[in-house]
């Protein structure tokens, strides 16, 4: 197994090597950033200093403004307008903010971009990379070692899951992910294991009440049992790029694991066909002591059972943590911007320890930055669990897993065998792949 620390640390040095020993000067003017004496510089011990401090002696002359997309949520425009007020007293560069639908900017910035018109950061989730990268529309980041030092700080998987064959895209600022959600009036003390959970889920289930339900034909929240044994969506190489060629989703531990899903039908412990819907249905009206699902849901169950709403993270199995599926978003520099170096110290002040405090409590959503401590007895777990998430797969390829994924754990639930339904599901995601790269 790789070390991941290791491996983002050392992927985003060789990033920054190779990018110096092609580019030299780049064509934003920030070739200062990377001289000899400023990686010098920035290797010294750092602790206690402000940003402002430990910003190179060599950095580029500062712009007077810097132009961001943000969301158009109130929520995080009312939080970044803080973050960025507290930017700009620090460095004295003025940060305009320009509300901007998350899901629209990369059209936007297709016609932006290009013309000089776009913003020096935009704001994504991780998954788009791929057709961010093949459109151009990100600039790779030329990281000092100060800066690499600083990004040492957030949550690992969150890093890799902005960088695109081996390059290092963007600045994670948000992670989200699910939990084990419970009534504790039907289960007063959480499962540490699997076998726990399962043997809590046999005790409670009984008539119209159920012990564990989940959207068990939806991979998203599947995959955390699915690779628990081993199975796996992509291969991956050392550089910790996909290898879409490997599909690992009908190998002798997926199938193991699929087995296991297929048990909790084959006992009744879950109706066939059940999904979010219906499971979230009956967790609020008090018939299931457990439930897997994200932190939006939070309101609705408080509201629902109140007091009797406990979180928790997802359960071990095998020994180990399950990881869960998560989903990232981060800032992303424009590679037009001419401001290259500045906008990167933007995205990681904008994403630091404290402002991602502040951007949790004004915004309510989960930092990528791993030292934050989260003073709520119900998104702390899901905080917690964010450690243990793998990023969805960010290349093209993955939408192709998703439906034929569906369609096989459906076909699972209702008694198929499972080693014919895994292959199936490989060769036709193999397939339309293939016809991917035609």
């Amino acid at each position: 197994m790789i070390d991941k620390k290791f491996w983002y640390k050392g992927m985003l040095l060789l990033s920054t090597v190779g990018l110096l020993a092609a580019c030299g000067t780049d064509d934003n003017g920030d070739s200062a950033d990377t001289s000899e004496d400023t990686t010098e510089e920035a290797a010294e011990d750092t602790e206690g200093e402000t940003s402002e401090e430990t910003a190179s002696e060599d950095a580029p002359e500062k712009p007077e403004s810097l132009h961001i997309w943000v969301n158009d949520e109130e929520v995080q425009l009312d939080a970044y307008e803080q973050i960025t007020a507290n930017f700009t007293e620090e460095h004295g560069i003025e940060v305009d903010i320009t509300p901007y639908s998350m899901l629209e900017q990369t059209e936007g910035m297709s016609l932006d971009g290009p013309s000089g018109q776009g913003p020096d950061l935009f704001f994504q989730p991780h998954d788009r990379m791929g057709d961010i990268h093949l459109q151009g529309l990100a600039a790779e980041l030329n990281l000092t070692e100060d800066q690499l030092n600083r990004l040492g700080e957030y949550n690992e998987e969150a890093v890799k899951a902005f960088s695109y064959e081996g390059a290092q895209y963007g600045i994670p600022a948000v992670v989200e992910t699910y939990g084990l959600f419970i009534n504790t009036d039907l289960v007063p003390e959480a499962p540490e294991t699997m076998d726990e959970l399962m043997e809590i889920a046999r005790d409670l289930t009984e008539g119209d009440q159920y012990g564990f339900m989940m959207d068990a034909a939806n991979l998203y929240f599947t995959y955390p049992f699915l690779t628990a044994d081993g199975g796996y969506i992509f291969a991956q190489n050392e550089d910790g790029t996909y290898d879409t060629s490997d599909v690992g989703l009908n190998t002798p531990e997926a199938v193991k694991s699929v087995e296991m899903i297929q048990s909790w039908f084959d006992e009744g412990l879950m109706p066939a066909g059940t999904d979010l819907e219906v499971a979230n249905s009956l967790f609020m009206d008090g018939k299931v002591g457990m439930i897997v699902n994200g932190p939006w849901a939070i309101p609705d169950y408080e509201a629902a059972i109140g007091d009797s709403l406990m979180v928790t993270e997802l359960p071990t199995q095998n020994g180990e943590p399950l990881n869960s599926f998560s989903g990232n978003k981060g800032w992303l520099v424009n590679y037009y911007t001419e401001a290259e170096y500045w906008a990167t110290e933007l995205a990681l002040f904008m994403t630091n320890e404290e402002s991602s405090t502040t951007y949790f409590d004004v915004a309510g959503e989960l930092p990528a930055h791993a030292a934050v401590e989260i003073d709520d007895e119900l998104m702390e777990p899901i905080f917690a669990q964010t450690l243990n998430a793998h990023p969805m797969p960010n290349v093209p390829e993955m939408s192709q897993v998703w439906e034929p994924m569906g369609d096989a754990l459906t076909f699972v639930q209702q008694g198929d065998d499972v080693q014919e339904v895994l292959d199936e599901a490989t060769q036709t995601i193999e397939s339309e792949i293939s016809i991917m790269g035609q």
